[in-house]
């Protein structure tokens, strides 16, 4: 197992379950279906518990988790970038 875990393959995030450093590769498997995996190169460094950003996602556009949507991102997310608070606003917590 690598250093994230997908929720479902419809997700646009990865929660890594240790430190990630800049530039470090991050193998992302499917809780769903581990033979499904992502590679993905950090832009930044990434705590454990956070998230990384699977594919580009727009500034607007839902964040999906589990599946669903978890908020809206509050600014363009890169591949590779960490997702968290900072760059995505919780539906579940107040309105966008």
């Amino acid at each position: 197992m690598g250093k994230g875990l997908i929720h479902s393959k419809d997700d646009d995030v990865c929660v890594v379950v240790a430190d990630v450093k800049q530039g470090e590769e991050v193998v992302c498997s499917s809780i769903e279906d581990p033979r499904y995996t992502v590679v993905i190169k950090a832009i930044n460094d990434i705590p454990l518990g956070h998230k990384i950003a699977l594919r580009k996602i727009g500034e607007g556009n839902d964040v999906k988790k589990y599946g669903r949507s978890i908020g809206v991102a509050t600014k363009e997310i890169s591949l590779g970038e960490h997702v968290h608070v900072h760059n995505i606003k919780s539906k579940r917590w107040g309105k966008r």
